[in-house]
């Protein structure tokens, strides 16, 4: 090692996304939805209860509806007719965010080990990553089937770092919601929040960076410090 190499203090070996709002704009197509189910029973789907449901997995973020609203639907019922509203929504307006495709494809060139992690069921996960063209690029997909307790519990995060044959403490996690950056956080990893939207509203200690999209220049400067210890670790 060179005797004046700069050492990073971190040591990225995984990089980990949420899906949806932060890989694509399937959050922004959700609170659509959400209203859309909402006023066809005379309801509002407000910012505080948008703020309770988002980052959670579809089960509890339906439970949360109902009861917020004292609704007579099932969560299976509503997640049927959810299920039929967004498909619609996939076909004419899902989108990659900002920056998404350029990032990840970054990350690969570093020899990085790449994952999702989301509260969203896997054919759902599976099914959006393959119309935006990024499925290929990743070397696991954990979803909502793969864990027992939804974010802002840190089990899916810790998950992630076992099938990245890495430790919590050197994974990488990009997350746009307070519940998704809770869950990082608690896990012990390196957490990037990524607002955008009814996020930017949310608050998110305890990450290292809050940037304004995967875009950001500070995003990157992280991952090139880790290009940068392992080519001085090889010198």
């Amino acid at each position: 090692m060179a005797k004046d190499a700069k050492r990073s203090p971190f040591d990225i070996r995984a990089a980990v996304f949420d899906l949806d709002g932060l890989l694509v704009n399937t959050e922004e197509l959700y609170q659509d939805v959400g209203t859309d189910l909402l006023s066809r029973r005379g309801k509002t789907f407000d910012t505080d209860l948008l703020d309770a449901m988002m980052g959670r997995p579809q089960h509890k973020a339906l439970s949360i509806m109902i009861e917020w609203h004292g609704l007579d639907d099932t969560v299976e019922a509503l997640a049927d007719e959810t299920k039929t509203i967004f498909q619609t929504l996939l076909s004419t307006r899902l989108a990659l965010m900002p920056g998404a495709k350029e990032l990840v494809e970054h990350i690969q060139r570093l020899d990085i080990r790449l994952g999702v992690a989301t509260s969203s069921g896997p054919e759902f996960a599976h099914d959006v990553l393959s119309r935006v063209g990024l499925i290929q690029h990743f070397h696991f997909i954990l979803t909502s089937a793969d864990v027992t307790a939804g974010k802002p519990d840190p089990e899916i995060y810790h998950a992630a770092a076992k099938k990245a044959g890495t430790q919590t403490g050197n994974m990488l996690v990009c997350e746009d919601s307070e519940n998704g950056c809770k869950a990082a956080v608690a896990s012990g990893a390196i957490t990037v929040a990524v607002p955008c939207g009814h996020s930017l509203r949310h608050a998110f200690p305890g990450a290292q960076i809050v940037a304004t999209s995967l875009a950001d220049p500070l995003i990157y400067e992280l991952l090139n410090s880790r290009a940068d210890r392992k080519s001085t670790d090889e010198a």
